[in-house]
């Protein structure tokens, strides 16, 4: 543990030298490009990667969520790994670790392979997005300056969200699947370089104690929902292993709250659970990933497998969506300011809620003009909910607790994505209807995640949510800090 124990800015560490603080805030957000692109690209490939490795469904699930869940699993640790040992050192450990998975991926020779590559590709993704953050923030310490550059760092994700699809399509159409992959290694190595040459290194002046107990069992619980979830239509869901493995997430999750109050400095605080604008940001995060991850993973499926689109028409097809997801918000962010979080939450689930809703009853022969339409309105929901579930998410709390707040809700959106891919890839391969008839049910389960969205919306902002999160801050604040060396096992003493 570090011996560091007094709160401050971050400690800024090697030779002095001028910072160009837009070209460090350009190479963070290009982190973002290449770990956000990677999420659209490769369900373009999807279908050709099912062709060519002869994968199933459940597989190419697998190579969707093995990114998302180890993303999941390693955020908070990375963050905490690049405040102890220097986040520039663990931001260019992300990127090499990123830039190598993406090479293997383009070389995989069967879909075991992929899926193992694309757990390599998430473990330095997770090294990236958090670790970014914490750079641009100890760099813009003027306060405005700081939200502007925020603000383009997050907006950087749109954008990538909307190349990507067309991307993909141009890059399977004329070179073939490997290649969406490989336009990562050229881009990982330049950040690389950038990094090194123009990034200050900086750690946390007290740097959070490693939970290797709550580590575990946030990997084992997050596996065993995911690994049943898709699992669960090929063995059947009373299958002795599917069975299984569901009472190993209910233990796991047992063993979090019985562990982790313990613990000096756990993993995950369940005390930020007490701010019901906490606990309802999260849900709604969780339905808005799970939803957009889903309804990705469908309309790859739908597109090419039955209208046999091919994959840079497909892509052009699902601009609408990232192109709503980039408009509403900027627009979100303005009634955020405004008029606070409710309007864009409980909007921003009525236009998910309709936008799934209106593809429930998708045929072989829908008009392209009616898809278009309803994948810009998913896209105007999932873009009207992002700005103000972060600011919700953190409400209430301490400023020193925000970070390990956002990592968490971070977490938890990334573990989101991969329950929605699972879960509708489950609907669809699991009914034996064929993919239409059995596709009603997940767009109809896609469109209640909306419907969630819109009623939390409604309950985490009430005056009764604010006055219990403005309690829990205050019993937080007040709280008496743990000594990092009064136990090296990092128990919390009764």
């Amino acid at each position: 543990m570090s011996t560091a124990d007094t709160p401050g800015p971050p400690a800024s560490t090697g030779p002095s030298r001028p910072v160009h603080r837009r070209l460090v805030l350009a190479i963070c957000c290009l982190s973002v490009g290449v770990t956000g692109i990677d999420l659209s690209i490769v369900n373009v490939a999807l279908p050709s990667i099912s062709k060519d490795l002869h994968a199933s469904v459940g597989s190419l699930q697998w190579t969707v969520d093995a990114y998302s869940l180890v993303m999941a699993c390693l955020l908070v640790l990375s963050g905490s790994m690049a405040d102890r040992f220097g986040r520039k050192r663990i931001f260019q450990l992300g990127l090499s670790l990123f830039s190598l998975g993406s090479l293997l991926c383009g070389l995989a020779p069967s879909v075991g392979w992929l899926i193992a590559f694309r757990g390599l590709q998430a473990v330095g993704g997770s090294m990236l997005n958090p670790v970014a953050m914490s750079i641009i923030v100890g760099v813009f310490t003027d306060r405005r300056e700081r939200a502007r550059a925020v603000g383009v760092w997050g907006s950087v994700i749109g954008l990538t969200v909307a190349a990507g699809p067309v991307l993909g399509g141009l890059l399977v159409s004329g070179i073939g699947w490997r290649s969406v992959f490989w336009v990562n290694f050229p881009t990982g190595i330049a950040a690389i370089l950038l990094t090194q040459r123009f990034v200050p290194e900086s750690k946390a002046a007290r740097p959070r104690a490693f939970d290797p107990p709550g580590q575990a069992l946030i990997i084992v619980l997050f596996a065993a929902i995911i690994a049943a979830t898709i699992e669960g239509p090929r063995h059947g869901w009373a299958d002795p292993w599917i069975v299984g493995l569901f009472v190993l997430a209910v233990l796991t999750l047992v063993g979090i709250l019985v562990v982790e109050p313990r613990r000096a400095e756990p993993l995950i605080d369940l005390r930020f659970f007490r701010s019901p604008p906490f606990s309802g940001a999260n849900v709604i995060s969780m339905m808005m990933s799970a939803g957009l991850g889903g309804f990705l993973f469908l309309s790859t499926l739908y597109l090419q497998d039955l209208r046999h689109f091919s994959p840079l028409r497909a892509g052009l097809m699902i601009i609408p969506l990232a192109v709503g997801q980039a408009v509403a918000s900027q627009l979100s962010g303005r009634l955020l300011a405004s008029r606070g979080e409710r309007l864009p939450l409980t909007l921003g689930g009525a236009l998910l809620a309709v936008g799934g809703f209106l593809l429930v009853p998708l045929t072989a022969h829908t008009e392209s003009v009616y898809l278009l339409a309803a994948y810009a309105v998913f896209g105007l929901g999932a873009g009207m909910v992002s700005p103000p579930v972060s600011h919700t998410a953190v409400s209430g709390l301490p400023p020193d607790q925000v970070g390990v707040a956002g990592a968490l809700a971070a977490s938890a959106r990334q573990f989101d994505i991969s329950i929605g891919v699972a879960v509708t890839g489950s609907i669809v391969a699991g009914t034996g209807a064929g993919f239409i008839n059995s596709s009603h049910a997940a767009w109809a389960v896609l469109g209640g995640c909306g419907l969630v969205v819109l009623a939390l919306g409604v309950i985490s902002t009430s005056s009764w949510a604010k006055d219990a999160a403005a309690r829990n801050g205050q019993r937080l604040a007040t709280a008496p800090m743990p000594s990092p060396s009064a136990d090296p096992t990092g128990a919390r003493k009764e």
